[in-house]
């Protein structure tokens, strides 16, 4: 294999006491997904998954599956988003039990994802769910216990030795050398070799290397409202115009991906990251925004530029992220739907054997 492929994993695919309450019993991602609606011409809704079909992860047959989907196409491994809230933790229970059963085998590792949970993907933006807050070292010392089990796994991604941890929002963190350096501390108190830190960044201007940190992980498609807009008629609408008729904002594919890729990208320790499609329209509805004419074709190319930024690393620094496995309610995913089938996974496949 020429390249390490590590795909983001959501766990929102079950019910819990949070989302009971905040959104009505039995919410999890299908809820939006199965209310998606199509918002203009030739808009790519509903989606529906096709081989695992509106699965629950608290099944082990549907972890299994999706382990053996990601390893035939070629992926190393999951990357769980890990949700950590001053001692709360949230929607644990599909990583709990893989980390217990010791199955499915496919390789793993942690997103910690340190951003507030907010209405604001599903219209009620200034409505706060769950605040992340950083009490100081005694709540950092208290989360590195709960990870260390998985750190500790033999199937955990570790990069020279020591295991792969990615930060969402590095920056939101207080003192932040100071954590890194606590957290590096007990590791080796622990026995292992160290952390190999990862943060996601919505700026290029940030280096990982300035905060303590091993690479980066860039996402910028929170910058979208930087890019050019779809020439449609419709465009040329106000925006509250526009939603009173629930169109979203729509960009193309094909001129949005090279600029997640730009020049430059590489002049700090970096982990490409790629998007096989993009609509959160289910979640956002006019408020979302699509990536209009994503297409197996279209992602190859944008995997295999990818993939050559990381040739001149080190091979176990070939890394390139993928955002996401199973994000469905953002039209983010890589699991087969009804349209495409195996498609995107094939284009996987070929790719980093070629």
């Amino acid at each position: 294999m020429r390249v390490r492929l590590i795909a983001f994993y959501l766990p929102q695919f079950h019910p819990i006491p949070e989302n009971d309450a905040w959104w009505g019993p039995g919410f999890t991602e299908w809820t939006n997904v199965a209310r998606a609606r199509r918002r203009y011409p030739g808009h790519y809704q509903p989606r529906i998954p096709a081989d695992l079909g509106f699965y629950d992860l608290r099944l082990a047959e549907t972890r299994d599956a999706q382990a053996r989907l990601a390893e035939q196409s070629g992926i190393e491994g999951f990357c769980y988003f890990h949700y950590w809230y001053s001692g709360k933790r949230i929607l644990e229970r599909p990583f709990n039990e893989v980390l217990a059963t010791g199955m499915p085998r496919l390789p793993f590792c942690l997103c910690w994802a340190n951003h507030s949970w907010s209405g604001v993907w599903h219209g009620a933006p200034d409505r706060i769910l769950i605040e992340q807050q950083y009490p100081g070292e005694h709540d950092h010392r208290a989360h590195f216990e709960v990870v260390l089990a998985a750190f500790r796994d033999g199937r955990y991604i570790r990069v020279e030795g020591r295991p792969l941890f990615v930060v969402y929002q590095p920056d939101s963190i207080p003192a932040l050398g100071a954590f890194v350096s606590l957290w590096q501390g007990l590791a080796r108190a622990a026995g292992l070799p160290g952390i190999h830190f990862v943060g996601v960044t919505f700026d290029l201007a940030w280096r990982a290397e300035d905060h303590g940190f091993d690479a980066r992980v860039p996402h910028l498609l929170p910058s979208v409202r930087n890019w050019y807009p779809w020439r449609h008629p419709w465009r040329k609408l106000t925006t509250a115009i526009r939603r009173r008729f629930g169109v979203p904002n729509v960009y193309r594919y094909e001129s949005v991906v090279p600029r997640l890729l730009p020049p430059g990208l590489m002049d700090s320790p970096t982990y490409p990251c790629v998007v096989p499609n993009w609509d959160n329209t289910p979640r956002s509805g006019a408020s979302g925004r699509v990536l209009h004419g994503s297409t197996p074709e279209r992602f190859d190319r944008h995997l295999r530029r990818a993939i050559e930024l990381t040739m001149p690393l080190p091979p176990e620094r070939r890394i390139v992220f993928v955002k996401s496995w199973n994000e469905w309610a953002e039209g983010n995913y890589l699991e087969p739907d009804l349209r495409y089938g195996h498609a995107y996974l094939d284009v996987i496949a070929k790719a980093v054997t070629a």
